[in-house]
């Protein structure tokens, strides 16, 4: 097992009939480090956290999470393994609040005479804390998620993430849409779920985002893993030429389609 790897990825790869999505993808990803995933639409990253989320099944190679073979067969496999995925819709119902956001589908109750009660406070209790940690300028656990701004919402399904004991948060374009003053708040949350120790799993289109908070950076291409770098050892130019197909390592590659 590498040190510090939270998941190992080897020899990944997924058919769609007769397409190739993915072809013999190896990555590990690391506790407290933000992974970028990068590449053109189609190039095989949404198909690669996909497997991570349990929601396709590779059709080649191993994953394990702490050095052990695990098989993600569906999105409750990946959950109890501690994966989280954040996808761009958010998923979060605007007329519950943000403390019953975060609960939602797990709420925390108490039996009276057998009949079940929310535990209320506990779970606004447990949500101030957690907004407080991730510094996430939400003053109030009650406050209906219909009214947070983008950057808001975000933090809110962080923290539901963080609720149900996730080690590895995957981010699908968490700054889509969001205007400047937001989209930093975002990343700060992002450098922030790191710095707990989890490890991050970003994708992303934009560069100056992806240069800004990740630790290191993937680039597929064409369903194959052509690139990886370490955010001190590449610059903004490097990682766009492997994303078009640019860069000189990558001619042997490309002529074979």
């Amino acid at each position: 097992m590498t040190d510090n790897a939270f998941l190992e990825a080897r020899g990944i790869g997924k058919q769609f009939g007769g397409v190739t999505a993915l072809a013999d993808v190896d990555m590990d990803i690391r506790r407290g480090e933000v992974l970028a995933l990068l590449g053109d639409n189609g190039a095989g990253k949404s198909t690669f956290v996909k497997v991570l989320a349990g929601a396709h099944r590779p059709s080649a190679g191993t994953i394990a999470i702490e050095g052990r073979p695990v098989s993600l067969a569906s999105p409750q496999d990946a959950a109890a393994a501690g994966i989280a995925t954040i996808y761009q819709e958010l998923a979060l119902s605007e007329n519950l609040s943000v403390a019953e956001n975060v609960y939602l589908g797990r709420e925390d109750v108490r039996r009276i005479l057998g009949i079940p009660f929310l535990k209320r406070a506990e779970m606004r209790r447990r949500v101030g804390v957690l907004l407080d940690e991730l510094d996430a300028h939400i003053p109030n656990p009650d406050m209906p998620v219909g009214g947070l701004s983008g950057g808001q919402r975000q933090a809110v399904a962080i923290c539901r993430a963080l609720n149900l004991d996730a080690r590895l948060v995957i981010m699908d374009e968490p700054t889509a849409a969001l205007a400047v003053a937001e989209t930093r708040k975002v990343l700060a949350l992002v450098r922030r779920l790191a710095e707990r120790g989890c490890a991050v799993v970003l994708i992303s289109h934009n560069i100056a985002d992806v240069f800004e908070v990740a630790d290191r950076m993937v680039v597929f291409r064409r369903g194959r893993k052509i690139a990886e770098r370490r955010r001190a050892d590449t610059d903004p130019e490097e990682i766009v030429s492997f994303i078009t197909g640019a860069h000189p390592s990558l001619r042997s590659l490309e002529h074979l389609g």
